[in-house]
């Protein structure tokens, strides 16, 4: 099973970070998302999760959105100022990337 690349956690409320991978410009490129659910113990004591969210835990799961959302920007800066093969950057080698 594959593990997400990052999880963000309040209560009950957890959004996980995962990397699928696409093709941009027919090479293959890291496509990151996020999925964000709630778990709880049903009637039984199972633990369930769910992607419903009472109003008070809303606040919490636009919370850790905002933490993700954060969390892959920096990801992929990082993934981009890694040296190539060349030992130069991508953004080295690349002086269209303006980052104001």
């Amino acid at each position: 099973m594959t593990r997400p690349l990052m999880r963000f956690k309040a209560g009950a409320i957890e959004c996980a970070v995962w990397e699928n991978s696409t093709t941009q410009d027919g090479r293959p490129a890291p496509l990151l998302k996020a999925t964000i659910e709630r778990r709880y113990r049903d009637r039984n004591g199972r633990w369930q999760s769910t992607t419903s969210f009472t109003r008070n835990e809303i606040a919490l799961a636009r919370h850790l959105l905002q933490q993700a959302f954060a969390w892959i920007i920096e990801f992929e800066r990082d993934q981009r100022s890694e040296p190539g093969e060349d030992g130069r950057s991508d953004t080295a080698r690349s002086p269209a990337h303006d980052h104001r």
